[in-house]
Protein backbone atom coordinates (compact mmCIF):
# COMPACT_ATOMS: atom_id res chain seq x y z
CA UNK A 1 0.00 0.00 0.00
CA UNK A 2 2.83 2.22 1.05
CA UNK A 3 4.95 1.20 -2.13
CA UNK A 4 1.42 2.23 -4.36
CA UNK A 5 1.01 5.64 -2.81
CA UNK A 6 4.66 6.40 -3.28
CA UNK A 7 5.05 5.56 -6.79
CA UNK A 8 1.72 7.75 -7.30
CA UNK A 9 3.34 10.76 -5.46
CA UNK A 10 6.56 10.58 -7.65
CA UNK A 11 4.88 9.83 -11.34
CA UNK A 12 3.37 13.54 -10.84
CA UNK A 13 4.87 14.64 -7.87
CA UNK A 14 5.31 18.16 -9.48
CA UNK A 15 1.66 18.82 -9.08
CA UNK A 16 1.57 17.14 -5.43
CA UNK A 17 4.35 19.27 -4.23
CA UNK A 18 3.11 22.83 -5.75
CA UNK A 19 -0.39 21.82 -4.12
CA UNK A 20 1.28 21.01 -0.92
CA UNK A 21 3.35 24.69 -1.00
CA UNK A 22 0.39 26.52 -1.60
CA UNK A 23 -1.77 24.55 0.79
CA UNK A 24 1.57 25.29 2.96
CA UNK A 25 0.93 29.41 2.70
CA UNK A 26 -3.02 28.93 3.36
CA UNK A 27 -2.01 26.83 7.01
CA UNK A 28 0.71 29.70 7.58
CA UNK A 29 -1.75 32.12 7.79
CA UNK A 30 -3.85 30.19 10.31
CA UNK A 31 -1.38 29.21 12.42
CA UNK A 32 -0.45 33.57 12.12
CA UNK A 33 -3.91 34.27 12.85
CA UNK A 34 -3.70 31.92 16.33
CA UNK A 35 -0.53 33.88 16.99
CA UNK A 36 -1.86 37.30 16.67
CA UNK A 37 -4.63 35.87 19.27
CA UNK A 38 -2.07 34.69 20.83
CA UNK A 39 -0.44 38.02 21.11
CA UNK A 40 -3.15 40.10 22.07
CA UNK A 41 -3.22 38.19 25.08
CA UNK A 42 -0.02 38.55 26.02
CA UNK A 43 0.28 42.14 25.40
CA UNK A 44 -2.73 42.88 27.72
CA UNK A 45 -0.73 40.79 30.39
CA UNK A 46 1.92 42.53 29.40
CA UNK A 47 0.97 45.42 30.44
CA UNK A 48 -0.77 44.34 33.91
CA UNK A 49 2.66 43.22 34.46
CA UNK A 50 4.56 45.76 33.80
CA UNK A 51 2.14 48.21 35.77
CA UNK A 52 3.86 46.83 38.86
CA UNK A 53 0.54 46.81 40.33
CA UNK A 54 -2.18 44.56 42.91
CA UNK A 55 -4.87 47.08 42.36
CA UNK A 56 -5.93 49.95 39.83
CA UNK A 57 -8.27 52.42 41.45
CA UNK A 58 -10.43 54.12 38.90
CA UNK A 59 -13.12 56.60 38.31
CA UNK A 60 -16.55 54.99 39.99
CA UNK A 61 -18.77 53.11 37.54
CA UNK A 62 -16.17 52.72 34.71
CA UNK A 63 -13.96 50.07 33.68
CA UNK A 64 -11.08 52.17 33.33
CA UNK A 65 -7.87 53.03 33.23
CA UNK A 66 -7.84 50.37 29.73
CA UNK A 67 -10.74 49.80 28.48
CA UNK A 68 -12.58 53.03 29.24
CA UNK A 69 -12.30 56.26 30.41
CA UNK A 70 -10.85 57.54 33.84
CA UNK A 71 -10.67 60.59 35.22
CA UNK A 72 -9.85 61.11 39.23
CA UNK A 73 -8.72 64.23 41.43
CA UNK A 74 -4.79 63.12 42.09
CA UNK A 75 -5.43 63.96 45.65
CA UNK A 76 -7.07 60.57 45.92
CA UNK A 77 -3.67 59.14 46.08
CA UNK A 78 -3.23 60.36 49.77
CA UNK A 79 -6.25 58.88 51.12
CA UNK A 80 -5.69 55.38 49.47
CA UNK A 81 -2.25 55.24 51.22
CA UNK A 82 -4.07 56.01 54.51
CA UNK A 83 -5.64 52.59 53.99
CA UNK A 84 -4.72 49.27 55.75
CA UNK A 85 -3.05 46.89 54.11
CA UNK A 86 -1.40 49.61 51.61
CA UNK A 87 2.34 49.27 50.95
CA UNK A 88 2.59 52.11 48.04
CA UNK A 89 0.48 54.17 45.72
CA UNK A 90 0.69 56.35 42.84
CA UNK A 91 -0.84 58.29 40.23
CA UNK A 92 -0.84 57.23 36.87
CA UNK A 93 -2.03 58.75 33.47
CA UNK A 94 -2.58 56.90 30.13
CA UNK A 95 -3.14 58.56 26.81
CA UNK A 96 -3.04 56.61 23.70
CA UNK A 97 -1.78 59.36 20.27
CA UNK A 98 0.30 60.17 17.34
CA UNK A 99 4.00 60.63 18.59
CA UNK A 100 5.94 62.61 16.15
CA UNK A 101 9.48 63.21 15.79
CA UNK A 102 10.44 66.66 17.85
CA UNK A 103 13.20 68.75 16.52
CA UNK A 104 11.65 71.78 16.83
CA UNK A 105 8.49 71.93 14.41
CA UNK A 106 5.47 72.84 14.60
CA UNK A 107 2.26 70.76 15.24
CA UNK A 108 1.52 70.60 11.43
CA UNK A 109 5.15 69.84 10.41
CA UNK A 110 6.20 66.88 9.13
CA UNK A 111 8.29 64.18 10.78
CA UNK A 112 7.90 60.18 11.16
CA UNK A 113 4.76 59.44 13.55
CA UNK A 114 4.69 56.74 15.68
CA UNK A 115 1.36 55.08 17.74
CA UNK A 116 1.96 54.99 21.25
CA UNK A 117 0.54 55.13 24.76
CA UNK A 118 1.98 57.78 27.00
CA UNK A 119 2.34 56.58 30.34
CA UNK A 120 2.45 59.84 32.74
CA UNK A 121 4.24 58.57 36.25
CA UNK A 122 6.26 59.44 38.97
CA UNK A 123 9.42 57.87 39.37
CA UNK A 124 10.08 55.16 41.78
CA UNK A 125 6.83 54.71 42.14
CA UNK A 126 4.24 51.86 40.91
CA UNK A 127 3.84 52.68 36.78
CA UNK A 128 7.67 52.92 36.27
CA UNK A 129 9.36 50.79 33.51
CA UNK A 130 10.51 48.00 35.08
CA UNK A 131 13.59 48.01 33.09
CA UNK A 132 15.83 49.41 30.39
CA UNK A 133 17.86 47.97 27.71
CA UNK A 134 19.91 51.30 27.03
CA UNK A 135 20.54 54.61 28.57
CA UNK A 136 18.59 55.89 32.13
CA UNK A 137 15.20 56.43 34.04
CA UNK A 138 13.92 59.80 33.88
CA UNK A 139 15.76 62.56 36.22
CA UNK A 140 13.98 65.78 35.69
CA UNK A 141 10.38 66.69 36.10
CA UNK A 142 9.75 67.96 32.33
CA UNK A 143 10.65 66.51 29.10
CA UNK A 144 12.31 63.77 29.58
CA UNK A 145 11.01 60.37 28.26
CA UNK A 146 11.92 56.44 28.53
CA UNK A 147 10.69 54.51 25.31
CA UNK A 148 9.64 51.07 23.85
CA UNK A 149 12.49 49.96 21.22
CA UNK A 150 9.30 49.55 18.64
CA UNK A 151 8.61 53.23 18.80
CA UNK A 152 11.81 53.23 16.43
CA UNK A 153 13.14 56.14 18.45
CA UNK A 154 16.60 55.84 19.70
CA UNK A 155 18.64 57.55 22.71
CA UNK A 156 19.38 61.02 22.59
CA UNK A 157 16.60 61.76 20.06
CA UNK A 158 13.24 64.30 20.35
CA UNK A 159 9.82 63.73 20.37
CA UNK A 160 6.85 65.57 20.03
CA UNK A 161 4.00 65.35 22.43
CA UNK A 162 1.47 68.00 22.37
CA UNK A 163 3.48 71.22 22.27
CA UNK A 164 6.65 70.56 23.65
CA UNK A 165 9.45 68.39 22.70
CA UNK A 166 10.85 65.17 24.72
CA UNK A 167 14.48 64.21 24.39
CA UNK A 168 14.71 59.85 24.84
CA UNK A 169 17.16 59.47 27.48
CA UNK A 170 16.16 55.46 27.95
CA UNK A 171 14.98 52.32 25.71
CA UNK A 172 13.20 49.56 27.02
CA UNK A 173 11.22 46.41 25.49
CA UNK A 174 7.83 44.59 25.89
CA UNK A 175 6.38 47.83 27.26
CA UNK A 176 3.24 47.39 25.40
CA UNK A 177 -0.58 48.76 25.44
CA UNK A 178 -3.25 46.14 25.26
CA UNK A 179 -3.77 46.65 21.69
CA UNK A 180 0.17 46.56 21.08
CA UNK A 181 1.07 50.16 20.88
CA UNK A 182 4.22 51.11 22.12
CA UNK A 183 4.91 52.88 25.24
CA UNK A 184 6.42 56.19 25.91
CA UNK A 185 6.84 57.69 29.56
CA UNK A 186 7.33 60.62 30.59
CA UNK A 187 6.75 62.98 33.77
CA UNK A 188 3.45 63.03 35.56
CA UNK A 189 3.36 66.49 35.40
CA UNK A 190 3.74 66.62 31.70
CA UNK A 191 1.43 63.63 30.87
CA UNK A 192 -1.37 65.96 32.86
CA UNK A 193 -1.13 68.74 30.91
CA UNK A 194 -0.93 66.72 27.20
CA UNK A 195 -4.19 64.93 28.30
CA UNK A 196 -6.52 67.29 30.04
CA UNK A 197 -4.90 70.70 29.77
CA UNK A 198 -6.92 73.10 27.62
CA UNK A 199 -5.30 74.57 24.76
CA UNK A 200 -5.11 78.89 25.05
CA UNK A 201 -7.84 79.13 22.99
CA UNK A 202 -9.90 77.34 24.71
CA UNK A 203 -8.77 78.86 27.88
CA UNK A 204 -9.09 82.30 27.03
CA UNK A 205 -12.84 81.28 25.75
CA UNK A 206 -13.57 79.75 29.08
CA UNK A 207 -12.68 82.53 30.98
CA UNK A 208 -14.08 85.17 28.86
CA UNK A 209 -17.72 82.67 29.34
CA UNK A 210 -16.77 82.99 33.24
CA UNK A 211 -16.07 87.15 33.05
CA UNK A 212 -19.98 87.08 31.36
CA UNK A 213 -21.65 85.10 34.01
CA UNK A 214 -23.34 88.53 36.52
CA UNK A 215 -23.65 85.16 39.32
CA UNK A 216 -19.67 85.57 39.58
CA UNK A 217 -19.09 89.51 39.49
CA UNK A 218 -21.20 90.27 42.61
CA UNK A 219 -20.00 92.43 44.99
CA UNK A 220 -20.43 90.49 48.00
CA UNK A 221 -18.12 87.29 46.70
CA UNK A 222 -14.71 88.75 46.21
CA UNK A 223 -12.01 86.62 44.45
CA UNK A 224 -14.55 83.89 43.40
CA UNK A 225 -14.52 85.05 39.54
CA UNK A 226 -10.26 85.11 39.73
CA UNK A 227 -10.31 81.63 41.55
CA UNK A 228 -12.47 80.15 39.30
CA UNK A 229 -10.01 81.36 36.19
CA UNK A 230 -7.03 79.96 37.93
CA UNK A 231 -8.56 76.62 38.31
CA UNK A 232 -9.24 76.60 34.46
CA UNK A 233 -5.89 76.66 33.40
CA UNK A 234 -4.88 74.18 36.57
CA UNK A 235 -4.42 70.56 35.78
CA UNK A 236 -5.33 68.31 38.80
CA UNK A 237 -6.80 64.95 36.93
CA UNK A 238 -5.54 61.51 36.53
CA UNK A 239 -7.01 58.12 35.21
CA UNK A 240 -5.80 55.87 37.91
CA UNK A 241 -4.37 55.22 40.99
CA UNK A 242 -2.05 52.24 41.01
CA UNK A 243 -1.57 50.61 44.40
CA UNK A 244 0.75 47.78 45.53
CA UNK A 245 -0.54 46.44 48.59
CA UNK A 246 2.00 45.07 51.42
CA UNK A 247 3.17 41.26 51.65
CA UNK A 248 0.35 38.49 52.60
CA UNK A 249 -2.69 40.83 52.63
CA UNK A 250 -5.00 40.29 49.68
CA UNK A 251 -6.00 42.71 47.50
CA UNK A 252 -9.22 42.35 47.28
CA UNK A 253 -9.05 43.35 51.36
CA UNK A 254 -7.80 46.29 50.60
CA UNK A 255 -10.03 47.11 47.54
CA UNK A 256 -13.34 46.86 49.69
CA UNK A 257 -13.21 49.42 51.92
CA UNK A 258 -12.22 51.88 48.46
CA UNK A 259 -15.29 50.70 47.04
CA UNK A 260 -17.34 51.06 49.64
CA UNK A 261 -16.41 54.46 51.70
CA UNK A 262 -14.25 56.17 48.61
CA UNK A 263 -16.65 56.32 46.16
CA UNK A 264 -14.62 54.69 43.82
CA UNK A 265 -13.67 51.36 41.70
CA UNK A 266 -11.13 49.16 42.84
CA UNK A 267 -10.02 46.32 40.38
CA UNK A 268 -8.06 43.30 41.16
CA UNK A 269 -5.32 41.77 39.04
CA UNK A 270 -7.73 38.99 38.41
CA UNK A 271 -10.18 41.25 37.50
CA UNK A 272 -8.48 43.32 35.04
CA UNK A 273 -6.95 40.76 33.42
CA UNK A 274 -10.88 39.34 32.85
CA UNK A 275 -12.18 42.92 31.45
CA UNK A 276 -8.56 43.27 29.29
CA UNK A 277 -8.99 39.65 27.82
CA UNK A 278 -12.60 38.67 28.41
CA UNK A 279 -13.70 41.70 27.27
CA UNK A 280 -11.77 44.73 25.63
CA UNK A 281 -10.19 42.03 23.25
CA UNK A 282 -13.34 39.30 22.53
CA UNK A 283 -14.28 40.20 19.68
CA UNK A 284 -11.45 40.56 18.09
CA UNK A 285 -10.97 36.98 19.21
CA UNK A 286 -14.35 36.63 17.77
CA UNK A 287 -13.52 37.59 14.29
CA UNK A 288 -9.76 35.26 14.32
CA UNK A 289 -12.15 32.30 15.38
CA UNK A 290 -14.30 33.10 12.30
CA UNK A 291 -11.33 33.51 10.09
CA UNK A 292 -9.51 30.23 11.52
CA UNK A 293 -12.96 28.22 10.78
CA UNK A 294 -13.61 30.13 6.98
CA UNK A 295 -9.48 28.74 6.59
CA UNK A 296 -9.95 25.26 7.89
CA UNK A 297 -12.97 25.07 5.39
CA UNK A 298 -11.37 26.31 2.26
CA UNK A 299 -8.31 23.75 3.46
CA UNK A 300 -10.41 20.58 3.10
CA UNK A 301 -11.79 21.90 0.18
CA UNK A 302 -8.31 22.52 -1.75
CA UNK A 303 -7.06 19.47 -0.51
CA UNK A 304 -10.61 17.45 -1.81
CA UNK A 305 -10.72 19.14 -5.10
CA UNK A 306 -6.67 17.86 -5.10
CA UNK A 307 -6.79 14.69 -4.05
CA UNK A 308 -10.16 14.12 -6.14
CA UNK A 309 -8.92 15.30 -9.56
CA UNK A 310 -5.76 13.26 -9.02
CA UNK A 311 -7.87 10.29 -8.73
CA UNK A 312 -10.15 10.54 -11.58
CA UNK A 313 -6.92 10.70 -13.79
CA UNK A 314 -6.14 7.13 -12.45
CA UNK A 315 -9.80 5.62 -13.18
CA UNK A 316 -7.98 3.27 -15.53
CA UNK A 317 -4.92 2.03 -13.32
CA UNK A 318 -7.83 2.07 -10.50
CA UNK A 319 -9.84 -0.56 -12.68
CA UNK A 320 -6.45 -2.43 -13.29
CA UNK A 321 -5.81 -2.99 -9.23
CA UNK A 322 -9.06 -3.91 -8.90
CA UNK A 323 -9.28 -6.47 -12.25
CA UNK A 324 -6.07 -8.06 -10.24
CA UNK A 325 -7.80 -8.40 -7.22
CA UNK A 326 -6.45 -6.08 -4.90
CA UNK A 327 -8.90 -5.24 -2.19
CA UNK A 328 -10.91 -1.81 -1.53
CA UNK A 329 -9.40 -1.47 1.50
CA UNK A 330 -5.72 -1.13 0.05
CA UNK A 331 -7.17 1.70 -2.80
CA UNK A 332 -8.65 3.71 -0.37
CA UNK A 333 -5.58 3.34 2.10
CA UNK A 334 -3.35 4.38 -0.87
CA UNK A 335 -5.27 7.23 -1.58
CA UNK A 336 -6.02 8.49 2.34
CA UNK A 337 -1.90 8.16 2.53
CA UNK A 338 -1.94 10.70 -0.30
CA UNK A 339 -4.08 13.58 1.57
CA UNK A 340 -2.57 12.76 4.73
CA UNK A 341 1.23 13.54 2.51
CA UNK A 342 -0.15 16.80 1.30
CA UNK A 343 -1.62 17.82 4.35
CA UNK A 344 2.26 17.04 6.31
CA UNK A 345 4.30 18.83 3.22
CA UNK A 346 1.06 22.14 3.85
CA UNK A 347 1.65 21.69 7.69
CA UNK A 348 5.75 22.13 7.22
CA UNK A 349 5.58 24.71 4.87
CA UNK A 350 3.40 26.56 7.11
CA UNK A 351 4.96 26.35 10.11
CA UNK A 352 7.75 27.68 8.07
CA UNK A 353 6.63 30.11 6.59
CA UNK A 354 4.39 31.71 10.03
CA UNK A 355 8.02 31.50 12.01
CA UNK A 356 9.69 33.41 9.14
CA UNK A 357 6.81 36.31 8.60
CA UNK A 358 5.94 36.20 12.69
CA UNK A 359 8.81 38.59 13.45
CA UNK A 360 8.03 41.57 10.90
CA UNK A 361 4.47 41.40 11.46
CA UNK A 362 2.82 44.43 12.22
CA UNK A 363 1.06 43.08 15.13
CA UNK A 364 2.68 40.94 17.81
CA UNK A 365 2.62 37.18 16.71
CA UNK A 366 2.87 34.69 19.44
CA UNK A 367 3.80 31.38 18.27
CA UNK A 368 2.95 28.49 21.03
CA UNK A 369 3.95 24.74 20.50
CA UNK A 370 0.83 23.63 22.13
CA UNK A 371 -1.10 25.27 19.09
CA UNK A 372 1.25 24.14 16.54
CA UNK A 373 0.77 20.52 17.44
CA UNK A 374 -3.47 21.48 17.38
CA UNK A 375 -3.10 22.55 14.38
CA UNK A 376 -0.70 19.26 13.20
CA UNK A 377 -3.49 17.24 14.46
CA UNK A 378 -6.19 19.40 12.69
CA UNK A 379 -4.84 19.52 9.41
CA UNK A 380 -4.82 15.53 9.19
CA UNK A 381 -8.06 14.95 10.37
CA UNK A 382 -9.17 17.67 7.55
CA UNK A 383 -7.53 16.07 4.82
CA UNK A 384 -8.19 12.79 5.96
CA UNK A 385 -11.95 14.11 6.14
CA UNK A 386 -11.17 15.17 2.35
CA UNK A 387 -10.26 12.40 0.99
CA UNK A 388 -13.30 10.47 1.46
CA UNK A 389 -15.02 11.82 -1.71
CA UNK A 390 -11.82 10.60 -3.87
CA UNK A 391 -12.16 7.44 -2.15
CA UNK A 392 -15.88 6.91 -3.00
CA UNK A 393 -15.10 8.12 -6.34
CA UNK A 394 -12.56 5.26 -6.75
CA UNK A 395 -14.05 2.23 -5.29
CA UNK A 396 -17.29 3.08 -7.23
CA UNK A 397 -15.01 2.60 -10.56
CA UNK A 398 -15.66 -0.69 -12.87
CA UNK A 399 -13.19 -3.27 -13.10
CA UNK A 400 -14.17 -3.65 -16.35
CA UNK A 401 -12.80 -0.27 -17.39
CA UNK A 402 -9.31 -1.60 -17.35
CA UNK A 403 -10.66 -3.28 -20.48
CA UNK A 404 -12.81 -1.08 -22.42
CA UNK A 405 -11.43 1.70 -24.48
Amino acid sequence: MISLAGRDILHSWGKFVLTGIGLGLLIGVTLTMAGVYRGMVDDARALLDNSGADLWVVQQDTQGPYAESSSLRDDVVRSVLGLPGVARAANVTYLTMQVREGLGADVGGGGREVRAMIVGFEPGQPGEPGYLLAGRHITRSHYEAVVDVRTGFALGQRLRIRRHDYTVVGLTQRMVSSGGDPMVFIPLKDAQEAQFLKDNDAILNDRARTAANPALNRPGVPGLLEAIQASQAANHNVNTVLVQVQPGVPAEQVAEPIRRWKHLEAYTRVQMEDILVAKLIATSAKQIGMFLVILAIVSAAIVAFIIYTMTLGKIREIAVLKLIGTRNRTIAGMILQQALGLGLIGFVVGKVSATVWAPIFPKYVLLESGDAVRGLIAVMVICALASTLAIRAALAVDPAAAIGG
